[in-house]
C-alpha cells in the first residue's frame, strides 16, 4: 500500500528568539497544508532544551524534523545529530555542517558561494561604491549532502536516484 502524507508529522526545530522564526513558521504552515501533512513546531532557546525537545518529538511520533538556520542550532550540530540518531528521527538541515556532523541530509547554499558573493560586495565597496547602492544578491549555487552512514543507522534505504542527485555522499 502506498504511503500517504495525511498523517505525516514533521517538526521544525526553531529558536523562537530568532527574528526569522515567525515568517519561517508561516511558510511551513502553508507548505504543510498544501502537502497534507501535520506541522509540530518545536521551540528551542538553548542547548539544554535540545534533549527534551527530541524526547518530545519521539513521544509525539514525529517522523522527521527540520533544523532551521540559526546560530544556536548550528553551534550544536553535533549534539543535534546525536540526539536525532539516538531517537531515530531523520532530519534535514540547511547547511552541510549538519550532515558532516552526522545529520541525515542537508540542502542549502554552497558555503563557497556565500564567501564569493561577500568578496564581490567588499571589492565594490573598496572601489568606492556606496553599500546602500549595491543590489541585493541571492545565492545561485546550492548543494545536497547526504550522510549514508546516518541513513543506515536510522534504518533508512536511500533510493539510488537520491544518491545520484546528491552533490556529496558521506560514507
Amino acid at each position: 500500500m502506498a504511503r500517504t502524507f495525511d498523517s505525516l508529522i514533521v517538526a521544525p526545530v526553531l529558536n523562537p528568539d530568532n527574528l526569522n522564526t515567525v515568517s519561517n513558521v508561516q511558510e511551513l504552515q502553508t507548505l504543510a497544508r498544501a502537502g497534507g501533512w501535520r506541522l509540530q513546531v518545536v521551540p528551542v532557546r538553548n542547548e539544554t532544551e535540545l534533549g527534551a525537545a527530541f524526547a518530545a518529538l519521539k513521544d509525539h511520533k514525529t517522523e522527521a524534523f527540520l533544523a532551521a538556520g540559526d546560530a544556536l542550532l548550528s553551534n550544536n550540530a553535533l549534539l543535534i545529530a546525536v540526539l536525532a540518531t539516538s531517537h531515530a528521527i531523520p532530519g534535514i538541515h540547511q547547511s552541510r555542517q549538519f550532515a558532516e556532523a552526522g545529520g541525515l541530509i542537508s540542502y542549502g547554499t554552497k558555503g563557497t558561494e556565500l564567501g564569493r558573493q561577500a568578496g564581490v560586495y567588499v571589492g565594490r565597496i573598496l572601489k568606492g561604491e556606496r553599500p546602500a547602492d549595491l543590489p541585493v544578491m541571492q545565492a545561485t549555487k546550492f548543494e545536497t549532502v547526504l550522510n549514508l552512514k546516518t541513513a543506515r543507522a536510522l534504518g533508512l534505504t536511500v533510493p539510488t536516484e537520491t544518491l545520484l542527485r546528491a552533490d556529496e555522499v558521506i560514507e
